[in-house]
């Protein structure tokens, strides 16, 4: 089987995360992720995949792939990147979230929710509260992730907000995460210096974007034969010829779209 290089930038917040920049449509973001030439997009709002589905539809005809996902916010308000391949499975994993979800977004103090459609169309507002934690623990959080064949990835790792070591001090050795995703301030070998500990599981980069500028400021490459969480999990886990491209990352960054 071929394998080709896929640039990937799997943290992608759209106009339905209260943090996010309205302006983060699904067709801004599917413009911008051709311009930056991206071949793999991960959608991750938080606590919710309401508006995964548009920004899939936005990119029907494009070599770019969308893969529905969020970020969810475990009970120790540890981030999570729950990323899929099927919208099904997305909104699986978003009523369980939801289940375990309580209040109410006051738009005024976080921001607006806003769901839409392929064309950026407003369809509604998400009253729940994105911003808040779940009730499930990080253990079940990617417990639950795995069961819907989903990749969960510690989001910004090295950050003291929400990032799993700055809120817990240190990474459960049993806790099965995929990968930890690195922020844009903090090299991989930085990463990989400051947290010994951590140095056998795979790392990444992601922009976390929230507005249109910051899609694909931060980025992995893939060596893999497809842009799907299997491969993805294999190019992570360094079997069947997939890996992570860390020394071409740098050098191929602006060079446009890679591969498909």
């Amino acid at each position: 089987m071929t394998l080709g290089r896929f640039k990937a930038d799997l943290h992608v917040h759209t106009c339905l995360s209260p943090c996010a920049d309205l302006s983060m449509g699904p067709r801004a973001i599917v413009a911008k992720a051709a311009e930056r030439g991206l071949d793999l997009v991960g959608i991750s709002d938080h606590n919710s995949a309401e508006n995964a589905s548009a920004v899939m539809e936005a990119a029907r005809g494009r070599s770019l792939k969308v893969l529905p996902g969020m970020e969810v916010t475990s009970r120790e308000e540890v981030h999570v990147l729950a990323i899929f391949d099927r919208i099904d499975s997305a909104l699986r994993m978003q009523e369980i979230v939801y289940e375990h979800l309580q209040g109410e977004n006051d738009a005024a103090a976080f921001g607006l929710q806003v769901v839409v459609d392929a064309d950026d169309n407003v369809l509604g507002f998400n009253n729940k509260l994105l911003a808040g934690a779940t009730e499930l623990p990080v253990e079940r959080v990617v417990e639950c992730i795995h069961r819907l064949d989903g990749l969960a990835i510690a989001s910004h790792a090295d950050r003291e907000a929400f990032g799993i070591i700055g809120h817990l001090g240190f990474i459960p050795p049993e806790l099965a995460l995929d990968a930890l995703e690195i922020s844009r301030n903090t090299t991989i070998e930085e990463a990989r210096r400051r947290y010994p500990d951590c140095g056998g599981r795979a790392m990444l980069r992601a922009s976390d974007a929230h507005s249109i500028e910051d899609i694909g400021s931060s980025v992995t490459w893939f060596s893999m034969a497809a842009a799907t969480v299997a491969e993805i999990r294999k190019a992570l886990q360094g079997v069947e010829g997939r890996r992570l491209v860390a020394e071409e990352a740098r050098v191929l960054a602006d060079t446009g779209p890679a591969f498909g």
